[in-house]
C-alpha cells in the first residue's frame, strides 16, 4: 500500500505539475486576500485594517477557502484520476497492482497528501503579508494562538480535501478531465451559488443549503475567525446563504469526502475501464 500511495504520488506530480499550480495558489491567495484590498483602501475594506493585521490572518485566509482553493482542490482531484482515462493507463494498473481498491484508495491517499503543502504554504505566505503589513502600519504584530492557528490548518485541509474527493468522484463518472472541471465548477457557482443567495427568500430552500459545501465550509471559517463582511464581498466566491453551527459544518465537511470517496469506489469496481 505505501508503494502505492508513493507511484501515485510521483504520478500527480508529474501530470498536474502540482508545485506550479501551488505557486499560482498561494500567489493568487495572496493577492487577492492582502495586495489588493491593501492597495485599494484598506480602511474601507471589510474589517478595516484589522482584517490585514497577523491576529486575523486565520480568519482572513480561510475566507478563500471554501470556493477559491476549492477550484484548486477540485482540478488536483480531477486529475488524479481523469487523466487516467484520457491516457488510457487506469487499466495497465489495475492489472499490474493488486487490486481495485487499493489502486483507488492510494490515489485518495495522495490527493489528500498533496493538499497539505497548500494550506501550510498559504498560510506562511500570508503570515509574512500580516507582519508587513503590521510593520507599515505601526500596528500590533502579535498572531493567534497556536492552538487557533492548528485548528485553522486543519480546517484548512478539510475544505480543500471535500473538494478533491469531489473532483475525484467527478473525474470516475466523466471518466475524463475537462467535463469534470466543467462540472464541478458549474456545480460551486450555479447550484450552490444561486440556491444560497435565495436561501433568504426562499424558506423551503434553507434545509438543502445547509448541506452545501460552500455553506458548510463558510460556517466554518467564520467560527475561527472569518470575517461575514468579507465573504459576502469574495467576488465569485461570494457567500450569503444561510451559516450553520461549527459542529454541524464539521460533520458536514467530514461526511462529504466519505461519501464522495465510497460512491466512486463503486464505480471502478463495477465498470469496465476500457
Amino acid at each position: 500500500m505505501r508503494r502505492s500511495i508513493s507511484a501515485e504520488l510521483l504520478v500527480l506530480r508529474k501530470r498536474t505539475a502540482t508545485w506550479v499550480v501551488l505557486g499560482i495558489w498561494t500567489f493568487l491567495g495572496i493577492f487577492f486576500a492582502y495586495v489588493i484590498p491593501y492597495a485599494l483602501d484598506p480602511e474601507d475594506s471589510p474589517g478595516g485594517i484589522g482584517r490585514f493585521l497577523p491576529e486575523s490572518v486565520t480568519g482572513n485566509l480561510l475566507s478563500g477557502f471554501p470556493f477559491f482553493g476549492g477550484v484548486f482542490a477540485l482540478m488536483l482531484g480531477v486529475f488524479a484520476i481523469g487523466s487516467d482515462y484520457g491516457w488510457d493507463t487506469l487499466k495497465n494498473a489495475f492489472t499490474q497492482r493488486p487490486g481495485r481498491l487499493e489502486v483507488f484508495a492510494s490515489k485518495l491517499v495522495a490527493v489528500g497528501v498533496t493538499l497539505v503543502p497548500f494550506v501550510v504554504a498559504l498560510f506562511i505566505a500570508g503570515a509574512i503579508a500580516s507582519y508587513v503589513i503590521a510593520s507599515i502600519e505601526d500596528a500590533s504584530t502579535r498572531f493567534p494562538s497556536v492552538w487557533l492557528v492548528v485548528r485553522s490548518l486543519a480546517a484548512g485541509w478539510l475544505m480543500l480535501a471535500v473538494w478533491g474527493a469531489l473532483g475525484v468522484l467527478l473525474g470516475i463518472v466523466t471518466r475524463g478531465t475537462s467535463l469534470a472541471i466543467g462540472v464541478g465548477i458549474l456545480y460551486a457557482l450555479v447550484i450552490e451559488g444561486l440556491l444560497g443567495a435565495f436561501a433568504d427568500s426562499v424558506s423551503v430552500l434553507e434545509p438543502l443549503t445547509n448541506v452545501f459545501l460552500r455553506a458548510n465550509g463558510y460556517s466554518l471559517a467564520v467560527s475561527l475567525g472569518a470575517s461575514v463582511d468579507t465573504i459576502e464581498s469574495n467576488g465569485p466566491g461570494s457567500y450569503t446563504g444561510p451559516l450553520v453551527r461549527s459542529g454541524q459544518a464539521v460533520a458536514g465537511l467530514v461526511a462529504s469526502p466519505v461519501a464522495f470517496a465510497a460512491l466512486a469506489a463503486q464505480l471502478p469496481r463495477r465498470r469496465d475501464v476500457s
